[in-house]
């Protein structure tokens, strides 16, 4: 069968993993041209984003505390689907993905997307620098590309009505929050990066700050909320940007030892 929709990736991705792993499936299910629309920065998420029943998106965004990004909701819900094929798509950092699937279907559906499939895959988590580290991988790649070619025969045998059932709750569970010591939930909401004396100056953190919330003129300083996504950390060329809150690091130390063994993609299609 020939291809006849337009292809697209659309994805938040501040540390390139979902970017990775969405581009992979959309390339599976054609060798067509692929249109990449990136809204990981502010700027691309004042944008107004539409579709048509020509189109096939392959939308992916990472989980963070078990859901799709509050941050994200306005724009999401903001895109006009009007009749679109779409494959929602969610990358976690090697614990749980919670409702984070259910919750983008539901999404995209109640902006006039059809989703005609679903997944989970694994990125590096956005804390980490070892759990899930170097994801996705090859192993993850293959499975991505596999699952765009199921979907392509999906739409190639007219199976578009088939009922998709994707794993989680509804409704859905609370926002995922770490304990201290004494077992109570922390809030780390409000935890921000510190900069150390290695910092060069090279703008590099607030070019890819997908809240813009790092100040150009003084890289030192934060001027709007940090999501924890671990853009200008990992991004940094010279290690200058860390986290010294006790109950993150603490989080993130727990989180490396109890989920470290190797989670594995989920599709649904």
């Amino acid at each position: 069968m020939k291809m006849d929709y337009n292809i697209n990736a659309m994805y938040f991705s501040p540390t390139g993993t979902t970017e990775k792993t969405v581009t992979e499936i959309a390339g599976g299910i054609s060798d067509k041209s692929i249109t990449k629309i990136d809204f990981t920065l502010p700027a691309a998420r004042n944008q107004e984003i539409s579709f048509s029943e020509k189109d096939i998106v392959v939308f992916g965004v990472p989980v963070y505390a078990g859901r799709v990004p509050n941050i994200l909701l306005k724009f999401l819900n903001s895109i006009s689907g009007s009749g679109a094929l779409a494959v929602a798509v969610v990358s976690y950092g090697n614990r749980n993905y919670d409702d984070a699937l259910i919750e983008l279907k539901d999404i995209l559906e109640s902006v006039g997307f059809n989703v005609i499939a679903a997944a989970s895959f694994i990125g590096e988590h956005s804390f980490s620098k070892t759990l899930g580290k170097n994801r996705p991988d090859s192993e993850d790649i293959i499975k991505a590309e596999k699952f765009g070619r199921n979907i392509f025969a999906k739409i190639s045998e007219n199976r578009l009505s088939d009922f998709l059932k994707v794993k989680g709750n509804k409704p859905y569970r609370p926002y995922y929050m770490p304990k201290n010591r004494q077992g109570e939930s922390v809030n780390i909401r409000k935890v921000t990066p510190k900069t150390d004396e290695n910092c060069i100056d090279c703008k590099i953190c607030a070019d890819v700050c997908p809240m813009g919330s790092i100040d150009y003129d003084d890289v030192s300083v934060l001027k709007g909320i940090c999501i924890k996504c671990g853009a200008c950390i990992k991004k940094c060329p010279v290690g200058a940007k860390y986290y010294d809150d006790e109950d993150y690091l603490r989080h993130k130390k727990e989180l490396e030892v109890d989920f470290a063994s190797r989670r594995e993609p989920e599709m649904f299609i």
